[in-house]
């Protein structure tokens, strides 16, 4: 099999190439210029680059670099700041695979001829029945990264290979030093690839028109004033400015009023998520399907009831902020999702 590898640098997409190879298909490939800006972290510096380049060089394979950083602005960029000026909080690294990797790339892929796309997700596609893709978990839950490609559906699974989903992270390193590969103790990339850590606030600020605005109580009692709600999310704790003898939360945040709301970690508890722009793996499930339903990347699960657009929780679980990724799963498989309303 022809296949493309995403290669962004790290040691997972290394080894997810080395792994093809040594399966007897044939590697080429690509690393992704997405970001020109500043930037202390992520996967798409200069250096990154870099390393993919050396990898493939180390495995004797060809390796090209695609530029596809106008599309990065439109697609990833100008949405996150949109998002947080408006009061929500995306995950851009959703929105990166959706568009760019499993959007262009795997068109890119498609046009070039290649059989597939390979990426160093921790996930699992399989063939089930003969001709129904599945996405699972990967097998080392601690690194799981299913919950970022909820949105893949059975045209993008069935040209999408994902070799390192079966092993461990300890076993991805293994391989990688086993193979004297660059970067087989290279740390990871834990933040947005494109903001520089702290700075999320100043980079929303400069592309887009802040307004200021009251900081109340659930009661409506004013406490304080902010500078703009693109500074706070559902759930944040620290950096509230405001001290009341107990730990407070944002519990909600209201663009079109600039009001941000805090309370108590009690008042953050919710028994159903209103979800939209709900896309499945294969079909949506029956009506009042009993699903586990996961609201962050590596948080805790909650199992509810999907009723059109609805999740009915089981027990309480902490309020998902507005514009994040609900992922719903049967076991370990995984159904489809949304973002929260």
């Amino acid at each position: 099999m022809n296949v493309l590898v995403a290669m962004s640098g790290g040691v997972d997409s290394s080894v997810a190439a080395a792994l093809l190879l040594e399966a007897g298909h044939e590697v080429t490939g690509v690393t992704l210029r997405l970001w020109g800006g500043e930037t202390d972290s992520g996967c798409c510096s200069v250096g990154d680059v870099e390393d993919a380049r050396r990898v493939a060089a180390q495995l004797g394979v060809p390796h090209y670099v695609f530029n596809l950083s106008d599309q990065f602005e439109a697609a990833v960029v100008v949405p996150y700041a949109a998002a947080y000026a408006s009061g929500r909080t995306p995950n851009p690294c959703v929105e990166c695979n959706r568009s760019i990797k499993f959007g262009e790339l795997l068109a890119r892929a498609d046009t070039l001829g290649f059989d597939a796309l390979a990426t160093g997700h921790h996930a699992r596609v399989l063939r089930d029945h003969g001709s129904v893709m599945r996405l699972r978990r990967g097998v080392d839950a601690g690194k799981d990264q299913s919950y970022v490609l909820y949105m893949l559906g059975q045209r993008e699974l069935d040209r999408t290979l994902l070799p390192i989903g079966e092993i461990t992270k300890a076993e991805v390193r293994e391989h990688a030093a086993r193979l004297g590969l660059r970067t087989a103790t290279k740390t990871e990339s834990m933040d947005v690839c494109f903001v520089r850590r702290e700075d999320r606030r100043d980079f929303v600020d400069a592309r887009t028109s802040p307004r200021p605005g009251p900081m109340v109580d659930t009661s409506g009692r004013v406490l304080a004033e902010h500078a703009g709600v693109a500074g706070f999310t559902v759930g944040q704790r620290r950096g509230l400015g405001v001290a009341l003898g107990e730990p407070r939360y944002v519990v909600a945040v209201d663009s079109r009023t600039a009001t941000v709301t805090i309370g108590t970690r009690a008042d953050l508890a919710v028994d159903r998520i209103v979800v939209r722009d709900l896309c499945w793996v294969d079909g949506a499930p029956g009506r009042e399907t009993t699903l586990t339903v996961q609201t962050r990347a590596h948080g805790a699960t909650g199992v509810g009831l999907l009723d059109g657009c609805v999740v009915h929780l089981r027990e309480p679980m902490t309020r998902v902020a507005s514009g994040q990724v609900v992922a719903l799963y049967d076991d370990d498989l995984v159904v489809g999702g949304g973002i929260a309303a």
